[in-house]
């Protein structure tokens, strides 16, 4: 966290919230008991974030990122978020109040490492990137889905979305912090949760390359058809995010569209601590 007075530092008024304590963004310091809020639920501060990472979402060259999707299943993002909101949304992993769980790979062979699924309400600034980057995705999802001969399409909006999902029994947020250290690795998967499945998500690099850590790449592979898998390594820096397929995204051949299967995961790490937010649009079951 930044002095106090920083631009991304919001607090609520001190009879806002439990025990009449103000809070900041970073919550470390005080636990949630039964029916309190989570300390992020503040007047203005949902307000604040709307303003200003709306502005950097709608700023965004939405035909080059569908070129990009298009030709690789992948496009970054380029300082989507500041290095202040990545340290102070890192910074929430130590806490213990609102998360809803918390996952170490190693014990069901996901990988090495951990991280945390983040409980309603969401954070602030997740909350915004979920719903600022779902209506300008949706229509590139929709149009995956007829090329791939797919008969669900997606509502212009995320709260209707969300609606989908739960209705479908898929009510749990799936949003997360990840967490890496030396040695630390996530093996290719796909995140599904569920029957409704929104074809494409966002990973957010909070840490910096070379100075937080070493290794730790980001790495997507495609099967397809009758072919040997494909990887890439996608290059990020601290800030930057990267859009990608979840499970399946269209590729055109000379016969016409064709289904190609996209997986996702983390390179072991070298040397220090690797943080990453993770932006899912469905919800689990």
């Amino acid at each position: 966290m930044r002095g106090r007075g920083s631009p991304h530092q919001v607090r609520c008024a001190p009879d806002t919230l439990d025990g009449g304590a103000a809070w900041d963004f970073r919550f470390e310091s005080k636990k949630r008991g039964a029916g309190q809020r989570a300390p992020w639920h503040c007047p203005g501060m949902m307000e604040t974030m709307e303003t200003r990472i709306g502005a950097r979402i709608e700023a965004l060259d939405q035909g080059a990122i569908a070129a990009a999707l298009d030709r690789d299943g992948w496009a970054v993002l380029p300082g989507l978020l500041s290095d202040a909101e990545c340290d102070d949304t890192a910074a929430l992993y130590a806490g213990d109040a609102g998360f809803r769980s918390h996952v170490f790979m190693a014990r069901h062979g996901f990988g090495r490492g951990e991280y945390r699924y983040f409980a309603y309400p969401l954070p602030p600034l997740v909350a915004v990137l979920r719903d600022r980057l779902y209506p300008r995705l949706a229509p590139i999802a929709n149009r995956w889905h007829e090329r791939m001969g797919m008969a669900v399409r997606f509502p212009a909006d995320h709260g209707a979305f969300l609606a989908r999902c739960h209705d479908g029994g898929q009510r749990r947020p799936t949003p997360l912090l990840l967490q890496y250290g030396p040695g630390d690795y996530n093996c290719l998967h796909q995140d599904l949760y569920g029957e409704h499945v929104f074809p494409l998500q966002v990973a957010v690099l909070l840490s910096a390359p070379g100075a937080d850590f070493s290794g730790g790449e980001f790495v997507l592979t495609e099967q397809r058809p009758r072919m040997q898998s494909r990887a890439a390594v996608v290059p990020l820096a601290k800030g930057d995010a990267v859009v990608f397929a979840v499970n399946a995204r269209p590729v055109r051949g000379s016969r016409g569209d064709y289904r190609v299967a996209m997986r996702h995961g983390v390179s072991s790490l070298r040397a220090g601590r690797r943080h990453t937010l993770g932006v899912i649009f469905h919800d689990a079951a």
